[in-house]
């Protein structure tokens, strides 16, 4: 006769275990993870390829701030105009029409205000519309900075900047009522009655202005480049599914007698 209460019963040695999953639900199962495994890898890859785009541009552009300014770009030279263009060192020589400036809001390193946009004629006749610099709030009537109202010929130099059409995030340019949130070159020579104009406009550089105002040189540029980060997150979150699927398919496979 056997000790009491072992007759008839399960194998103690047995640990309680989840039931093993059936070959079918493994294969379907391996199939799905190794789709997603596929996909956050080529998404870490993408990133990967995104990061060397972007220390690319960076390079070119930093190439073209820092080289001697050349002759802006005449009509003939405008419908070339694309991204490869943004931010040349350029130079240019005109006369200011002073009375179609266009004053759009700004906020920069000295505060809230706006960034004040002149037509500059140049010999041909052509325009280009200058970002002559800053101004703050209390000096948004040219009244306020009437030795900054330069008279006759005059010699810019800054960086070429791509129009910015439609306005900025949330704030649509509204020109019936004069309120410009972007610097839209089409938009604003419309608005001004102007013809032949560039379709890009000069951030001038910080060359003083007579009076201090407005006040040029304060061309941010900065290019976002977090596309390290991004890819070791996607290769994170293979690796970590990786890792899930070898625990639950060995998990799950078949039950283990305690002790062994």
């Amino acid at each position: 006769m056997g000790p009491a209460g072992s007759g008839g019963g399960a194998d103690p040695r047995l640990a309680p275990s989840p039931a093993p999953l059936s070959l079918l639900r493994r294969v379907v199962f391996g199939v799905a993870a190794g789709f997603v495994f596929v996909v956050l890898v080529g998404l870490g890859t993408w990133q990967v390829q995104r990061r060397t785009w972007k220390l690319d541009l960076i390079a070119r552009v930093d190439a073209r701030v820092h080289a001697l300014a050349v002759p802006a770009p005449g009509p003939a030279e405008w419908p070339r105009i694309g991204p490869n263009d943004a931010y040349r060192h350029v130079w240019l020589a005109g006369t200011f029409i002073h009375d179609r400036e266009t004053l759009v809001q700004a906020v920069t390193e000295r505060g809230g205000g706006f960034w004040v946009l002149t037509p500059l004629r140049r010999s041909d006749g052509s325009l280009v519309l200058v970002n002559r610099g800053f101004v703050p709030g209390a000096n948004r009537d040219p009244a306020t900075r009437q030795a900054g109202q330069e008279a006759g010929e005059t010699r810019v130099t800054g960086l070429l900047r791509l129009t910015e059409p439609g306005g900025a995030f949330l704030r649509s340019n509204d020109p019936r009522d004069g309120r410009w949130y972007s610097r839209d070159v089409a938009a604003i020579a419309a608005a001004r009655g102007l013809t032949d104009v560039a379709p890009y406009f000069v951030d001038a550089d910080a060359t003083p202005n007579p009076g201090g105002l407005p006040l040029g040189g304060l061309t941010v540029i900065a290019f976002p480049n977090s596309h390290l980060v991004y890819a070791l997150t996607w290769y994170g979150m293979a690796l970590m599914l990786a890792c899930a699927v070898i625990y639950v398919l060995r998990s799950r496979g078949v039950s283990r007698p305690v002790g062994e």
